[in-house]
């Protein structure tokens, strides 16, 4: 007979690789791929978390997933808000003086 504990959890668990993947895709979607970083860091995040759930312990890194996750969340609502102002200044809606308004007394007019 061996010393060997089958199915048992590690000593040492391993942090999961999905899961750092998510928090790098969510920091990367700020400096140098904004959209399909924080896509990425969404759907890893996700398979991260599942992931861990599913490893009875022997994975940590769920709080690197929910900060992947959330960051590539707020990129893409940053870029939403981002889109609706380019269009209405696009269209018309918004002029562009207007959006300097608050810099006004920086000019001398």
């Amino acid at each position: 007979m061996s010393d060997q504990n089958f199915g048992q959890t590690p000593l040492y668990p391993q942090t999961s690789s999905l899961a750092v993947i998510s928090l790098i895709s969510g920091i990367a979607s700020y400096f140098i791929v904004p959209l399909l970083g924080a896509i990425a860091a969404i759907i890893t995040g996700i398979m991260a978390k599942k992931e861990i759930k599913e490893s009875a312990g022997r994975l940590t890194g769920d709080d690197m997933a929910k900060w992947g996750m959330i960051l590539g969340w707020v990129n893409i609502g940053l870029s939403l808000i981002g889109l609706c102002v380019g269009m209405l200044i696009l269209f018309g809606v918004i002029s562009l003086p207007l959006c300097l308004l608050p810099f006004t007394n920086w000019f001398n007019f």
